[in-house]
C-alpha cells in the first residue's frame, strides 16, 4: 500500500520537514521550493485493516528544531488492498486556541464519548474528511452537509453524521465515485437525541475541486477546525484537601474512598470539577510536622493514610476488629485531625492486615503489574521509608549505611529471601492498593461527569527519595521560596532545594516528564504550584530563616558601575546589616537595652551597632532561640531578624563583583536613611530591575520548559500565577494556553484594589479563596476598613457594612464569581457551605487551612459535617445546583 504525505510548511535554509512516529527513525520528506513538502512510503497492511499515528517535525543538521502541537497526534485507519494508495493532504497543527477542550478533562470526563462510533467504512475510490470538534457532548455529533446528493443537497435533515471513533476528531469517508466535483460543503452540530441539526458552522462554503482520483485511491483532508455559534463553556467545582474529607466511616481523616463521596455531591449540585491538594507521602518524623502536604518524601509515592481501611480488607481477629471501630469512631468524632494518632492507629491495620493477606495480593497478577511498571520509583520509595525509621531519621546523609543510593545495592534489599523484605514488602503492598483506590475514584468521576483536578508541588524535600536516588538535579546548597507578597511580608522560606535547570536541560527534563506522565495516570487536570519557579525560583541562602535576603534564579545581578549609572553612589556598608541606635527601640521596645548588651556591639561610629559574633546570620539566631517560646523571646528573635535582614543589596551567589537590591528594602529602616535623591535614584534601579530587566530573560527560560511539559500529557493545565509576576508571565501562559487562577482579593491589575469579575480571562480559574488564604467569611472579618469598601464599590451597597459575612452576602459573592468570564468557578468547600446560615461551620476560625507566614502550622482542617450529612442537605444543595445552572455553569452542550 502507497502512502503520499503532503504538507505545506515554510523553511528556513537548512530546515527540512520530517515524520516521526511511523518509524524508529523520523522519515524526511522532499520539496523543490522549500515550501510544499511530499513523501511516498510503502506499508504493508494487514486484511483487518491498520492504524497509524504520525506527527510533523522540523530537523536541521539532524536537530529537531520545532514539533508541531502532538499532544494528539494524528491518526489514521488504513484498510484495502496491497493497490491501494492514500493522498494524506496535512496542516501543520499549532496550538489549539481551544486548547483545554482536547485535554483528558474534557475528552474524558466533561465532554466524554463513552460510546464511540465504528471507523467509517472504506471506499475503493475514497474521500476521508477529519474535523476536529471537540466542544460536543455525548448527545450531539457533527454532520457534514452539502451541495449534491451525497451530502444531503444542503437539507440537513438529511446530513451525513460523522464518526468520534477517534474524538475530539471526527471522520468521514465518502463514496468518490458518487460525488461530483467541485464539492461544497458546511459542519452541522446534530442533535442525535432530537435527531434534528442545532446549528450550521458560521464561516462561508468549504471547496473542493475536482481531486481527480483513481479506482484504489483515498484523499485524507485533515486538520479542519469546526466552531458553532454556541454559548461559551463554563463550569463550576469545588476545592479541598483529600485530609479535610469526612465520612461516616472514614478514619479521623479524608482518604481516597471518601473521594467517590465527594464526587456524589459534585454531581447532585451540577459541579464539574474537584481540586484537591498534593497527595503524596510526606512522613519524615512521624509527628504533626508531616502534615505540610508540599513537603513530601516522594514524587510518586501515595501518603498511607488516605488508604480506605475498609476497602483494603477486613481483618479476621474479631478482638482486633472491635479495637479498631472503636478507635474509629473516636478519631473520627474529632472536630480537627489529630495526624499523628490517626497515622499510628491506620499503620497498626496495615501491619495486620499485611500479616494476613500479604503475601496473597503480592504474588497477585494485579499486583506484578503494577509493580513492574511502577518499579524504578517504588523500590527506592520502600527502602528509603523503611531505613528512614530504623535509623530514626529521614536525613540519609546521617544514615550509617546507604547515605548514597547505589541500584544495585538496594535490587538486592527488595529480594523476598532478604531479612529486609518483610518491611520492604509492606510499603509495596500500602502503594498498591492506594493506587487501586485512587484509580477507582478516577474513573467512577470520569463516569459521573466529574473531573479530578491534582497538584503538583513546584519543590521537593532535600530528605527525600529523589534528592537521595538523583541528587545531581538539584542545588542542595540553597532553599527555595518566595519573594514578599501578600501571603507574607518577610518572604516564603520553604526549605526545598532549587532544581539545577542546565542538567535537567540535558536529557529532556526527563525527570518532569515521569512524573507528569504519571499524574496523568490518575488526574484529568492539574494545578502547577508557584508556575513562576518555571520562569525564576526564588533563592534563599542557607544563613537565611526569612526570604528577604533571597535572590532569583536564575537572574541578572546588577555591577557596581551599572548601579551608579542610575546616579545612585554605591558603599560596601550596603551590605551589611544598618543597625542604628535611633530605632532599636522601635524594634525591641523594653527590651532594647538586653538586646544591646547579648546580641550587638558598638563600632567606630556613634550610634552605629553591628551583631555579635556568632549572631551574624538569622540560622545562628534561630539556633541560638530553639528551645526558648516565650513570647518575650520571639519578639526578640523575630527582631533580630530583621536587623540581619536591613540591608540594601545582596550579593550574587555565583559572580563575584554583582548584586541584588534586596526586595522590598522601602519598607527597612536603612532605606529609609538615605537622602531624597539616593532614595529616587534608588527606586529607579529597583523598579528596572525587578520589573523590567528579566522579562525577555525569563520568558525564554520559562519557554525551554514550559512547552514540553505542558504538552507531555493531555491532562488540563492550570498555573497558580500568584505574587510578584513578572510581564512575560501572561503571554507565555497565553501562547501554551495555561489556565490562569484569578483571585478578586489579589488583582492582577496593580490600579484595582479588587479584580473585576468580568475582566477575568476566559482561559482562567477563578476562586473566591484558596488553601493558603482565609476562606470568604474569615477574610470579611479580618480588615474592616477593606470590607467596608469592597461592600460598597464591589457589591454596590450604600451604608455600613455587616460586620459578618451573612449567608445572604455570601451568596451575592459566590453569584458573582459564577457570573465572571472564567472558564472555571472553583470555590474551597467552606466557600459554598457559606451561603447557608444551617450548613456553614459556627466557628469561622476553625475553617482556615494554612497560613503561609506560619512555617509550622499544622494542617488539619475537616469538614464539620459528614459527606452523608452534605448529601441530605437538601435546600443547600438545590440553592448551589440551582446558583451553577442560572449562571450559565451546567452547560448542555
Amino acid at each position: 500500500m502507497i502512502l503520499s504525505f503532503n504538507i505545506e510548511y515554510r523553511t528556513n535554509w537548512g530546515e527540512e520537514v520530517r515524520i516521526a512516529g511511523l518509524s524508529p527513525e523520523s522519515i524526511p520528506l522532499h520539496t523543490t521550493d522549500g515550501i510544499y513538502w511530499t513523501a511516498e512510503l510503502e506499508f504493508e497492511v494487514p486484511n483487518e485493516g491498520l492504524t497509524i499515528h504520525y506527527n510533523y517535525q522540523i530537523e536541521q543538521n539532524g536537530i529537531v528544531t520545532r514539533k508541531e502541537w502532538d499532544s494528539f497526534s494524528r491518526c489514521l485507519f488504513l484498510s484495502g488492498t496491497s493497490k491501494k494508495k492514500y493522498r494524506i493532504n496535512d496542516c501543520w497543527k499549532n496550538i489549539p486556541e481551544q486548547l483545554c477542550f482536547y485535554s483528558s478533562a474534557f475528552t474524558e470526563a466533561l465532554l466524554a464519548h463513552p460510546e464511540r462510533e465504528e471507523i467509517p467504512q472504506s471506499h475503493k475510490k475514497g474521500l476521508v474528511i477529519k474535523a476536529y470538534a471537540p466542544r460536543i457532548n455525548k448527545d450531539y455529533c457533527l454532520a457534514i452537509c452539502g451541495n449534491q446528493k451525497a451530502l444531503g443537497n444542503w437539507n440537513p435533515e438529511k446530513a451525513v453524521l460523522m464518526s468520534d471513533a477517534n474524538f475530539p476528531e471526527w471522520q468521514i469517508e465518502l463514496d468518490a465515485s458518487k460525488l461530483k466535483f467541485p464539492l461544497e460543503y458546511k459542519f452541522i452540530l446534530y442533535n442525535k437525541q432530537e435527531k434534528k441539526a442545532d446549528c450550521w458552522e458560521k464561516n462561508p462554503n468549504r471547496y473542493l475541486a475536482d481531486p481527480e482520483l483513481k479506482t484504489n485511491e483515498t484523499l485524507v483532508i485533515s486538520d479542519r477546525y469546526v466552531y458553532f455559534d454556541i454559548p461559551a463553556w463554563k463550569g463550576a467545582g469545588m476545592a479541598i484537601p483529600v485530609f479535610s474529607l469526612k465520612s461516616e466511616k472514614s478514619f479521623g481523616v479524608g482518604d481516597f474512598g471518601d473521594l467517590k463521596r465527594l464526587v456524589d455531591w459534585a454531581v447532585s449540585t451540577h459541579q464539574k470539577v474537584i481540586q484537591i491538594l498534593p497527595v503524596n507521602d510526606t512522613t519524615m518524623t512521624h509527628a504533626w510536622t508531616d502534615s505540610y502536604p508540599y513537603n513530601s518524601i516522594s514524587i510518586y509515592a501515595f501518603h498511607p493514610m488516605y488508604a480506605d481501611i475498609r476497602q483494603m480488607g477486613t481483618l479476621k481477629d474479631k478482638e482486633a476488629v472491635a479495637r479498631f471501630n472503636k478507635k474509629q469512631k473516636e478519631l473520627n468524632s474529632l472536630p480537627a485531625i489529630d495526624y499523628e494518632a490517626v497515622n499510628q492507629t491506620k499503620w497498626e491495620y496495615y501491619r495486620l492486615l499485611f500479616r494476613q493477606d500479604g503475601e496473597k495480593t503480592l504474588s497477585s497478577k494485579g499486583f506484578k503489574e503494577f509493580f513492574d511498571a511502577n518499579k524504578e520509583w517504588l523500590q527506592p520509595y520502600a527502602v528509603f521509608s523503611y531505613l528512614r525509621d530504623a535509623y530514626k531519621t529521614p536525613n540519609f546523609r546521617e544514615w550509617p549505611k546507604y547515605s548514597t543510593y547505589h541500584a544495585k545495592e538496594i535490587e538486592k534489599m527488595c529480594q523476598p529471601e532478604t531479612a529486609d523484605y518483610p518491611h520492604i514488602a509492606l510499603y509495596f503492598y500500602i502503594q498498591y492498593h492506594l493506587h487501586l483506590q485512587l484509580l477507582a475514584a478516577t474513573q467512577y468521576a470520569r463516569e459521573q461527569g466529574v473531573a479530578l483536578k491534582g497538584d503538583i508541588p513546584i519543590g521537593i524535600s532535600r530528605n527525600s527519595v529523589e534528592a537521595w536516588t538523583e541528587p545531581y538535579y538539584f542545588n542542595l546548597n540553597g532553599q527555595a521560596g518566595a519573594p514578599p507578597d501578600d501571603f507574607s511580608i518577610n518572604g516564603q522560606n520553604w526549605g526545598f532545594p532549587t532544581y539545577n535547570w542546565d542538567i535537567m536541560e540535558e536529557d529532556g527534563y526527563r525527570w518532569w516528564m515521569r512524573r507528569f506522565q504519571k499524574m496523568a495516570e490518575y488526574f484529568d487536570a492539574y494545578r502547577i504550584d508557584h508556575i513562576l519557579g518555571f520562569f525564576r525560583i526564588w533563592e534563599i541562602p542557607m544563613h537565611a530563616v526569612h526570604g528577604l535576603l533571597g535572590q532569583f534564579t536564575p537572574s541578572l545581578p546588577m555591577s557596581r558601575e551599572e548601579i551608579e549609572s542610575f546616579g545612585f553612589t554605591f558603599r560596601d556598608e550596603y551590605l551589611l546589616p544598618y543597625i542604628h541606635e535611633s530605632f532599636l527601640g522601635q524594634v525591641f521596645g523594653p527590651h532594647t537595652e538586653f538586646v544591646k548588651q547579648n546580641f550587638l556591639q558598638t563600632t567606630d561610629v556613634s550610634g552605629i551597632y553591628h551583631m555579635k559574633p556568632g549572631f551574624e546570620t538569622q540560622r545562628e539566631v534561630e539556633n541560638f532561640f530553639s528551645d526558648r517560646k516565650d513570647e518575650d523571646s520571639i519578639w526578640i528573635r523575630e527582631g533580630l531578624y530583621s536587623l540581619i535582614s536591613n540591608v540594601l543589596f545582596v550579593p550574587d551567589k555565583k559572580e563575584e563583583g554583582k548584586y541584588h537590591p534586596r526586595i522590598g528594602v522601602q519598607r527597612d529602616f536603612i532605606f529609609r536613611s538615605l537622602s531624597e535623591a539616593e532614595k529616587n535614584a534608588f527606586n529607579k534601579l529597583y523598579d528596572q530591575y525587578y520589573y523590567h530587566r528579566h522579562n525577555a530573560f525569563w520568558q525564554q527560560q520559562a519557554m525551554k520548559k514550559l512547552p514540553q511539559l505542558t504538552q507531555s500529557t493531555r491532562m488540563l493545565v492550570c498555573g497558580e500565577d500568584l505574587g510578584m509576576i513578572p510581564d512575560c508571565v501572561a503571554s507565555v501562559m497565553n501562547d501554551l494556553r495555561i489556565l490562569s487562577l484569578e483571585i478578586q482579593r489579589m488583582p492582577k491589575n496593580p490600579l484595582h484594589e479588587f479584580g473585576h469579575l468580568s475582566e477575568y480571562p476566559y482561559r482562567s480559574v477563578c476562586t473566591i479563596s484558596t488553601h493558603d488564604m482565609s476562606t470568604l467569611r474569615g477574610w470579611w472579618e479580618e480588615d474592616y476598613q477593606q470590607t467596608q469598601r469592597y461592600y460598597n464599590t464591589i457589591l454596590g451597597h450604600y451604608g455600613i457594612a455587616p460586620t459578618v459575612a451573612t449567608p445572604e452576602l455570601c451568596e451575592e459573592v459566590v453569584r458573582n464569581h459564577l457570573n465572571s468570564n472564567s472558564i472555571l468557578c472553583i470555590l474551597s468547600l467552606q466557600d459554598w457551605l457559606s451561603i447557608d446560615g444551617k450548613w456553614r461551620n459556627p466557628n469561622v476560625q476553625e475553617e482556615r487551612i494554612n497560613v503561609p507566614s506560619n512555617p509550622r502550622n499544622y494542617w488539619r482542617y475537616r469538614m464539620h459535617l459528614t459527606l452523608e450529612q452534605l448529601m441530605k442537605a437538601k435546600e443547600l444543595n438545590k440553592k448551589i445546583g440551582e446558583l451553577i445552572k442560572y449562571t450559565g455553569r451546567a452547560p448542555q452542550k
